[in-house]
């Protein structure tokens, strides 16, 4: 399985700079993701591993081989696109077939991993079909399909999911960490959405702005954010970010309290509105100008226009330098 290391990597073209200084490691066999608003630099990263981009500085590492000047072919990386890149003209097997037929593989080579990977996909019934017969999910697929049957040391997704409605990307978002599961290969996901992150990593890399913001699990990332834009970037609501006596007091939705505890801080709050979203409420309120949402599980005695009192929990309480 191969590592990828990231060190010092920097990108620039004339007065812009997509990257500056980015360092991580992705681990042998691990589900990475690189995630952040567009134009943050993660879409580059991923075409740096592939070889698609070059870095103006640093270098890129698979295991202990420098990786800078080698050519996209040579890197035996397997790439899924947002728009799948599926040939038109070609049947589902034409498709799955064509990276090893470019290789010259063998036609019972070729006809055993095409089956193989239609078995592992459940796209045995739609081999002789053309792309504009299937559905988007079908599609994807066959995209993710040609990437395997490479068998590649590398697997990388640049927003696989995109097109998809919302209902089919969280079902394809589960079919692809599973298969990566199965098949263990180290694997670097690109998505802006920080849902589709959380759910599908084992580790995260947050960018913004070319800069790497942190590198952590989820639950480190969501539990302690490095800065005020990866604590609002994360959680849905995200944390919400109060000013508070020269700081900036963060506090996840789920973490407010309506009594007191020892070390908690009082907030005094206006209530503006209450939703209610299925399985839980969502009251939002001001304090001091500053827009927070509690998320509970009823809604209690809030009503809007209502002044009452909140309460942060000194265990959840996280603290930045404004």
């Amino acid at each position: 399985m191969t590592r990828i290391t990231f060190n010092n990597v920097s990108k620039s073209y004339n007065a812009v700079h997509p990257l500056r200084d980015v360092s991580f490691t992705i681990e042998p066999g691990e589900f990475f993701v690189l995630v952040g608003p567009s134009g943050c630099g993660k879409s580059t990263l991923l075409r740096m591993i592939a070889g698609l981009e070059s870095a103006t500085g640093g270098s890129i590492l698979f295991n202990d081989t420098v990786m800078n000047n080698i050519e996209p072919r040579l890197r035996d990386v397997g790439m899924v696109f947002q728009n799948y890149a599926l040939y038109p003209h070609l049947t589902v097997a034409d498709n799955l077939a064509f990276p090893l037929a470019i290789r010259k593989e063998s036609k019972k080579i070729i006809a055993e991993r095409v089956h193989d990977v239609a078995v592992l996909l459940n796209l045995e019934t739609m081999l002789e079909r053309k792309p504009k017969q299937l559905s988007g999910g079908q599609r994807q697929r066959v995209a993710v399909g040609r990437a395997i049957i490479r068998q590649p040391n590398v697997f990388l997704f640049d927003e696989p999911l995109s097109n998809l409605d919302a209902q089919l990307r969280t079902h394809m978002r589960t079919e692809i960490r599973a298969l990566q599961r199965k098949l263990g290969v180290t694997t670097v996901y690109v998505t802006h959405d920080q849902v589709e992150a959380m759910t599908m990593s084992d580790r995260m890399a947050i960018l913004n702005d070319g800069i790497l913001q942190q590198v952590g699990t989820p639950a480190e990332i969501y539990d302690n954010p490095a800065t005020p834009f990866v604590a609002s970037f994360t959680g849905s609501p995200s944390m919400n970010l109060i000013p508070f006596n020269g700081r900036t007091l963060g506090v996840r939705p789920e973490r407010l309290e309506t009594s007191t505890s020892d070390g908690a801080i009082e907030l005094a709050i206006v209530v503006t509105a209450l939703e209610f979203v299925g399985h839980e409420w969502l009251i939002h309120a001001t304090t001091n100008n500053t827009p927070i949402i509690m998320r509970t599980q009823g809604q209690g005695a809030h009503e809007e226009g209502q002044n009452t009192r909140w309460y942060v929990p000194a265990a959840a309480a996280r603290w930045f330098s404004e």
